[in-house]
């Protein structure tokens, strides 16, 4: 019981220190790269300090976070003005407008299949931002099962908050919890094999167990 009380603690903390560093907005991609990293090594495999990893991870991949979480803010931007146009146009009889909406819908689930991925692998693998494009897309449609299964449950998250916005104290690190059970069986179909012994005691290769 204990444990679990004090794992909701850290999920609530983690929830709010991501909270803050996300109103700048800018900050959003280093802010769900670190929520990912600390999520899954302090909370799940209880390595480390929770914050002092967060900070580590948002310090470490603020450059290529900030870039991705830039770019697609301005993605769900545009797509979301997209969506409203073609809403608008099929309510006022436009023959195009069922066509346009399913389009923008489409591309638009492709995109945040897409953003599921590519804050997880930002905060464990070593790329360059085309590489973690690549990554990212090659992923999400390889593994496209359990995309849908995360995108289900992101998908079910924003819902609680909007009908109970107290959660969102909560959410943002219970999300990534639950994705990562399945992003983590991914990501060890594509890790090295872990080291020898000796130099395992050099470096803490938590992600492999």
């Amino acid at each position: 019981v204990f444990t679990f009380l004090g794992k909701a603690c850290d999920v609530i903390i983690l929830s709010l220190v991501w909270i803050v560093l996300c109103i700048p907005i800018v900050t959003i991609g280093p802010s769900n790269t670190a929520l990912y990293y600390a999520t899954v090594k302090v909370i799940r495999r209880e390595r480390g300090y929770l914050l002092r990893e967060f900070f580590k991870s948002f310090r470490l991949n603020f450059k290529k976070g900030l870039i991705v979480g830039v770019f697609l803010t301005l993605c769900y931007i545009v797509l979301g003005f997209d969506l409203m146009w073609a809403w608008n146009y099929l309510k006022n009889g436009g023959a195009m407008g069922s066509i346009l909406l399913g389009a923008f819908a489409a591309i638009s689930i492709l995109v945040a299949c897409f953003s599921i991925y590519i804050y997880p692998i930002l905060s464990r693998f070593e790329m360059s931002i085309k590489q973690l494009v690549k990554a990212s897309i090659f992923m999400s449609l390889r593994h496209l099962p359990s995309t849908i299964a995360m995108l289900i449950i992101t998908a079910a998250g924003f819902v609680l908050v909007y009908m109970i916005p107290i959660l969102f104290f909560v959410i943002p690190g219970s999300v990534v919890i639950l994705n990562s059970f399945l992003m983590e069986k991914i990501f060890k179909k594509y890790m090295p094999k872990a080291e020898t012994e000796e130099e395992n005691t050099k470096k803490d290769e938590w992600y492999l167990e």
